[in-house]
């Protein structure tokens, strides 16, 4: 891999990180992280969720932090839609790109969101074409990719089917996500290959979380295959609720510090990313998550 390789990091901290946090965090703490995440130089964010706030009580203030933030050209403001309803508001709210999902398991779409698979897909046609008409881009997840908690493995053609249905409905980038963390190096590596060979290797991203210590490695292998768009959280924040220890996202910090070692740009500072991780980790009383971030604190 030469230097000249470039990586984009699509920080999910603001949204992901932050949803399943017991204490409500205030509006303002929200948009303090995302503006830090700016400056460091992070230029995808997803920064908020129109989902319904009964269910996820911490994204209630999504228009408020979209409205509220300081837009900086050339930086993509992101927001997760379940439904038309949630377009409308993150539209209304002033969002930049938005982010549908499915999962690749059946009993995991039924559990996390009540519906099939085939129905959550049916849900995000009129999405899809209300973004189509209001020139706004779409990216897409698939859920359970590389495992799930109520069915175990899934196959790499289920994965494939649910990716590709996103992909020409329209989504310009599929993110494929180990939501639990169990994949390894040679599953996720065998996954991305598949599913490469019916999306163009460009379009396809990863989301690992690190549950049994796998990320890392994970982001390694399926580099090799040509993938150069991963997410991460600040500070390792967030994680799958269903998911028994899961120790949460990639950390940013991590995933960065392999990069700048392996002379990959990605164009972020690591002293703006650790301030905007102390900023968040001392906002909400715990310690950073990410390895390379405790450690470089103590340097």
């Amino acid at each position: 891999m030469s230097g000249a390789d470039a990586v984009r990091i699509v920080e999910v901290g603001p949204r992901d990180g932050l949803q399943n946090e017991a204490s409500v965090v205030p509006t303002e703490t929200k948009v303090g992280l995302i503006e830090r995440l700016v400056t460091a130089g992070l230029r995808s964010i997803e920064v908020a969720a129109f989902v319904s706030p009964r269910w996820v009580p911490q994204m209630a203030d999504s228009a408020d932090v979209l409205r509220s933030i300081r837009r900086n050209e050339g930086v993509t403001y992101s927001a997760l839609v379940p439904n038309i309803k949630g377009f409308e508001a993150a539209l209304a709210a002033g969002v930049g790109e938005i982010a549908i999902f499915a999962s690749a398991s059946e009993t995991f779409s039924q559990r996390n969101i009540n519906c099939s698979i085939e129905e959550s897909i049916a849900r995000f046609a009129p999405v899809l074409a209300a973004a189509q008409r209001a020139n706004l881009r779409v990216r897409g997840y698939v859920s359970c990719a590389l495992g799930c908690p109520y069915e175990g493995a899934v196959s790499t053609a289920a994965v494939k089917d649910v990716a590709l249905r996103l992909y020409e409905a329209g989504c310009y980038e599929i993110s494929l996500g180990d939501t639990i963390g169990v994949g390894t190096p040679t599953q996720a590596a065998a996954l991305f290959h598949k599913v490469s060979q019916h999306i163009p290797v460009a379009a396809l991203a990863g989301h690992f979380h690190d549950t049994y210590g796998q990320a890392l490695v994970n982001v390694y292998a399926v580099m090799q295959a040509g993938v150069r768009v991963f997410d991460a959280s600040v500070a390792g924040l967030g994680g799958c609720p269903y998911a028994p220890g899961a120790s949460g996202n990639l950390a940013t910090e991590d995933l960065l510090y392999m990069l700048n070692g392996m002379g990959i740009d990605t164009g972020i500072d690591m002293g703006g990313l650790l301030e905007a991780s102390n900023f968040i980790c001392a906002a909400l009383g715990i310690e950073s998550r990410s390895r390379a971030g405790r450690a470089l604190r103590r340097m």
